[in-house]
């Protein structure tokens, strides 16, 4: 009898600690961090573009910065004055298990004028200009077949002229135009309505167009 209970005991202490090793070994699993991800969007002035990804679920971060020019370590007043090749641009961080690409550039899509050249509403020049800098050959896929589709829509009677590149040198800009839309509402407000922006995409879009 009692040598019944001392097996019957090791038998359920082996059962216990398998028990305990799965449920460890789930909880390592779940708790591994997301694989995330970088997607990087000109789309003319950056402070508007930045509103629209914070608001995504599945984004991360945002960093708005200067893209696709020759120069290193640009200033916002060298690029807004076009001396650098510099664009604009957005930086985005996401979890693809929440958000697909696909999603975030139908997200660009509707923040821009695809169909202006070197510039975006009344902001004029190539460091204004609209782009997908794609970060791998299969966003370079995604952004082709969507600018496609855009363009047989029928959405738009102009050409859609925002060019698909690859992503090169990430400049983050200064401090102070980080979240613009956070730091001072009330003028991104009336930047975002006075440059043109949010009534031709409330035009385009009805509802979705918002800022």
């Amino acid at each position: 009898m009692k040598r019944a209970f001392i097996l019957l005991f090791v038998l359920l202490t082996i059962a216990f600690a398998g028990f305990a090793h799965t449920q460890s070994t789930k909880k390592n699993a779940s708790s591994k961090p997301a694989k995330l991800e970088t997607a990087t969007f000109a789309g003319g002035c950056f402070w508007c573009m930045q509103p629209p990804f914070d608001k995504t679920k599945g984004v991360t971060a945002t960093v708005v910065g200067y893209t696709g020019g020759p120069q290193k370590n640009p200033t916002y007043e060298q690029v807004s004055a076009g001396q650098t090749g510099h664009a604009e641009a957005v930086l985005v961080t996401f979890d693809p298990a929440q958000v697909s690409y696909e999603q975030l550039v139908e997200i660009f899509w509707r923040n821009i004028d695809p169909t202006q050249a070197n510039g975006q509403f009344a902001d004029i020049g190539r460091q204004y200009r609209t782009t997908i800098f794609y970060h791998s050959e299969a966003q370079k896929q995604i952004a082709i077949v969507s600018k496609q589709k855009l363009a047989s829509s029928g959405k738009f009677k102009k050409p859609i002229v925002t060019e698909i590149v690859p992503a090169g040198p990430f400049y983050p800009a200064e401090e102070y135009h980080q979240k613009y839309y956070l730091k001072k509402p009330d003028h991104y407000k009336r930047y975002a309505i006075g440059s043109g922006r949010v009534p031709f995409l409330r035009a385009t879009w009805g509802d979705n167009g918002k800022q």
